[in-house]
């Protein structure tokens, strides 16, 4: 089969591979336009596959809300460049899979991978993400995912930068209040809702660290014991939700806000784009030295 332009063109947009790849895998497949986009997407997975090792810690977290706000799902995506984060390819992908997350809750994130990455299709979220790999030149991940459902009040979602993504689960409270929270959760960033739910070898680590800083103050031992006491229920306050001061009102703690308006926090959610990834430090200089010597 004669191997033309139009043909070219049209398996470069099925693809999204560069114009001599579609060309020569046309060629090698006698022109089967079929037979061609398999033949690219397993050269695609051996591309992948090359990238696989290299440190993913840019990309972006996105938010699906049910439509009668029952219900919520967070994933976090990630890529190699914060360039690839903010192409439409890139965020149309992570944007799907919390779709998916919301419509069909699944049980872990092997499950996730291997589900169709849109209703009715049969391409899978790892499919087509090992495909964005061959396409866009870097390692991407599914890291992680939550679905939350409501608690007889709204859920607040806030996305700061695509970067932050909050879920806030509310009972009681309004819609306001529940975004208000859930912008708060991204700034301030607490650990727990409640201070009892901080867990115990936290607060032993840090009495432990309050005691050493005592050490050498010369009070007494009953005075000292205050002194901890003291900076173990700012601690507390410091790290739970109830115990910080409102962002939008410093005045006035999480927990008195709640109060006043008849809401109580379920739970919530935060991601941030990389946290928890160790990044790869290169040294410029090193690495040019390293070249000139070999």
């Amino acid at each position: 089969m004669q191997i033309t332009a139009q043909r070219v063109k049209e398996l470069r947009e099925r693809t999204g591979a560069g114009m001599m790849d579609c060309k020569k895998a046309l060629q090698e497949t006698g022109g089967d336009m079929e037979a061609a986009i398999e033949h690219m997407r397993k050269a695609g997975l051996a591309k992948a596959d090359r990238k696989a090792g290299r440190t993913a810690a840019e990309g972006l977290v996105a938010i699906e809300l049910a439509a009668d706000g029952s219900a919520a799902a967070l994933v976090e995506v990630n890529c190699e460049t914060d360039f690839v984060a903010r192409g439409d390819e890139f965020g149309g992908f992570a944007q799907a899979i919390a779709r998916q997350v919301l419509a069909s809750g699944p049980a872990d994130l092997e499950a996730l991978l291997a589900m169709p990455l849109d209703d009715g299709g049969t391409q899978t979220v790892e499919d087509t993400r090992q495909a964005l790999v061959a396409k866009l030149g870097e390692n991407m991940n599914v890291r992680r995912f939550t679905r939350v459902q409501g608690a007889g009040g709204p859920i607040g979602s806030y996305l700061h930068g695509n970067r932050i993504g909050v879920l806030v689960t509310l009972a009681g409270g309004d819609a306001e209040l529940a975004r208000d929270l859930a912008m708060h959760v991204a700034a301030s960033s607490p650990q727990v809702v409640l201070p009892e739910q901080v867990p115990e070898e936290l607060v032993a680590k840090e009495k432990e660290i309050f005691l050493a800083q005592s050490a050498d103050s010369g009070k007494p031992a009953h005075i000292v014991e205050k002194m901890i006491g003291g900076k173990l229920r700012k601690f507390l306050d410091e790290v739970s939700l109830v115990g910080q001061s409102f962002v939008k009102d410093p005045d006035v703690k999480v927990g008195e806000l709640l109060k006043r308006q008849g809401a109580k926090v379920e739970g919530f959610e935060r991601f941030e784009v990389g946290e928890g990834i160790e990044k790869r430090q290169d040294n410029f200089a090193e690495e040019v030295m390293s070249q000139l010597k070999s």
